[in-house]
């Protein structure tokens, strides 16, 4: 049986063919983890207190957290920079209940760009809301969060770090698109990747399954063997979650 993965859904606006808003995980999101053996179930954000979410975790095997516009900077203590977009403190109060009861039963946790961050301020550490590129890699397109797609660099990986080791490689090109990157780094997590201005770009907890990249390995995964490999190692956690919780 294919391990259940939780994907923090998100809220889109009414369009003429839902006529209501709908809930909704990226395509390429849900198809990385199905070609990595697993099936992805979008939770419907939703007002969530610690008996809900733990609720709710028990009917899963892991917790995809997707990319996307920015935490609210009072989460970690800091007022909001011109720059930050897209604010929404009901989704962000709905991922960290979500992230905090898997983690309390020891589920598997992969992280994405906003993934990470939120990840990383839910442990009590701190963003940096405006990434200063000049003379460093480009993570963002010019016109973010408008124009190109997203922009490429490469990212150095911690030999023998579990992100090593889901990867396959300590050395990727990944395809990036955030402003904010991870300044104090929270409770628990250990930086293991990093870009050429030592940005730090993926983290790992050091007591637990969880992995946060900062770029998207999604957006490339279905013809980059190391991108497929970390949803790959993803799902295998999961698998591994569920026969262990039948057993319990």
């Amino acid at each position: 049986m294919s391990p259940l993965i939780a994907v923090a859904g998100r809220t889109a606006v009414a369009g003429r063919v839902s006529r209501d808003a709908v809930a909704f995980a990226g395509r390429r999101y849900m198809e990385s983890v199905l070609r990595g053996g697993g099936e992805p179930v979008v939770v419907t954000p939703q007002h969530i207190t610690h008996d809900v979410a733990l609720d709710l975790a028990s009917r899963f095997d892991g917790l995809l957290l997707m990319g996307g516009p920015d935490v609210d900077p009072e989460l970690y203590g800091q007022e909001p920079h011109p720059t930050t977009y897209g604010v929404d403190r009901f989704q962000d109060d709905f991922e960290i209940g979500l992230l905090r009861a898997v983690l309390e039963v020891g589920m598997p946790v992969l992280a994405v760009c906003r993934g990470i961050q939120l990840v990383n301020v839910a442990m009590g550490g701190t963003l940096i809301q405006h990434i200063d590129e000049s003379g460093g890699p480009q993570h963002r397109p010019s016109a973010f969060p408008a124009g190109a797609e997203f922009a490429m660099h490469d990212v150095n990986v911690r030999e023998g770090s579990k992100m090593h080791k889901a990867l396959g490689t300590t050395t990727i090109t990944g395809a990036s698109f955030h402003h904010q990157g991870l300044d104090t780094l929270g409770d628990g997590l250990v930086a293991v990747g990093w870009s050429s201005d030592g940005l730090v770009e993926a983290v790992e907890h050091l007591d637990r399954w969880l992995l946060g990249v900062q770029w998207h390995p999604e957006d490339t995964a279905h013809e980059d063997p190391p991108h497929q490999s970390l949803y790959n190692a993803f799902v295998r956690a999961a698998s591994l979650f569920n026969q262990m919780s039948r057993r319990a």
